[in-house]
């Protein structure tokens, strides 16, 4: 997923008619946000518009450049926190049935489209005995966020494969990035500040044992269901986890358990008592819930150890860009 830049024009009639014009049938007013996240958090969405192909994705950032929208680019938030007051500028979502286009060709290479399921694309390297992506099986999410934030697990990233990456950029213009293009780094990307449109991707991955790769994503699966919080809603892991961490506090869910604050509740969110770096929605979150808890955490760690923990999980104000959920968490609440 990607933001706009600030001091963009919000949502009014023009940029609707337009967008309408653009993408038939593929616009919609007044969408309940909680309903399209993962935490189910948020308040309403002005316009939410989902392109159908490449090029009307591109005719879509044509519009928001003639009217200098506020926009932001989802696919299925699963790791976005959608703010209670919603959001005034456009959605455009990269969704699955648009997006899922997959083919193979000889010497690993591998054709996919930025809106397939993260676990059942992986699914698919692995009945082909290809390797380099299981460590992805188990993240819920589309692809093409996936590429954008270099994520993955065991910290390896879905970068490390790619050849090279489909995007519309913020004038429209259709373009083919190469990986090194890209600056892949720890859960970061040149694409992330480019504020564009990832339609699709190219991999190469070498040949594997079949048996082997499916038995190492069963048991990542196994992992990571006794370890992780699946009943409730969550956007997964909340902070960054920092290998330099581990021989003073340990990773974030350890630190922040040794902290004391596991089953810590505020509101509808509660510190997860499974693992402390989930924050999950008991029922009636409220995103300001889960920022305060976050701050919390962060604070606490500070005054501890001096690290400065930062969030996978990225927040979406109302009226402005999608950030990393610590700094809306620090602004609303530095002065407690």
């Amino acid at each position: 997923m990607q933001a706009s830049e600030t001091n963009k024009q919000l949502v009014n009639s023009d940029i609707i008619k337009d967008l309408e014009d653009a993408v038939l049938g593929g616009v919609r007013r007044n969408v309940l946000m909680r309903d399209l996240s993962w935490y189910k958090i948020g308040g309403n969405a002005d316009v939410v518009v989902e392109p159908d192909s490449t090029l009307s994705a591109a005719a879509v950032m044509r519009c928001l450049k003639k009217h200098n929208a506020l926009f932001t680019v989802i696919g299925t938030a699963s790791n976005i926190l959608f703010d209670d007051a919603g959001y005034r500028g456009v959605l455009i979502k990269i969704a699955d049935n648009n997006f899922n286009k997959l083919s193979f060709e000889d010497g690993g290479i591998v054709r996919a489209g930025a809106g397939l399921w993260v676990p059942h694309y992986v699914r698919n390297i692995i009945q082909l005995g290809l390797e380099g992506c299981v460590h992805a099986i188990g993240i819920p999410g589309a692809l093409g966020g996936l590429i954008i934030m270099n994520g993955g697990s065991q910290r390896k990233g879905i970068g490390d494969q790619l050849v090279d990456v489909t995007i519309v950029d913020k004038d429209g213009e259709v373009r083919v990035l190469k990986q090194a293009e890209c600056e892949f780094g720890y859960r970061s990307s040149a694409l992330q500040r480019m504020g564009c449109i990832v339609t699709g991707a190219t991999f190469r991955y070498a040949r594997g044992d079949k048996g082997k790769l499916h038995n190492e994503a069963l048991n990542l699966l196994v992992e990571r269901g006794k370890k992780f919080p699946r009943k409730l809603p969550s956007c997964g892991s909340v902070f960054l986890s920092y290998p330099e961490m581990y021989e003073i506090i340990g990773p974030p869910g350890k630190a922040i358990e040794d902290l004391g604050f596991k089953g810590k509740i505020r509101g509808g969110a509660q510190i997860s008592p499974l693992h402390a770096n989930f924050i999950v929605n008991t029922g009636d979150a409220k995103a300001m819930d889960v920022l305060f808890l976050i701050h919390e955490c962060r604070s606490a760690i500070m005054k501890k150890s001096g690290f400065d923990l930062k969030c996978e999980v990225r927040f979406l104000p109302s009226d402005g860009e999608l950030r990393q959920a610590h700094l809306q968490a620090d602004k609303l609440y530095r002065d407690l």
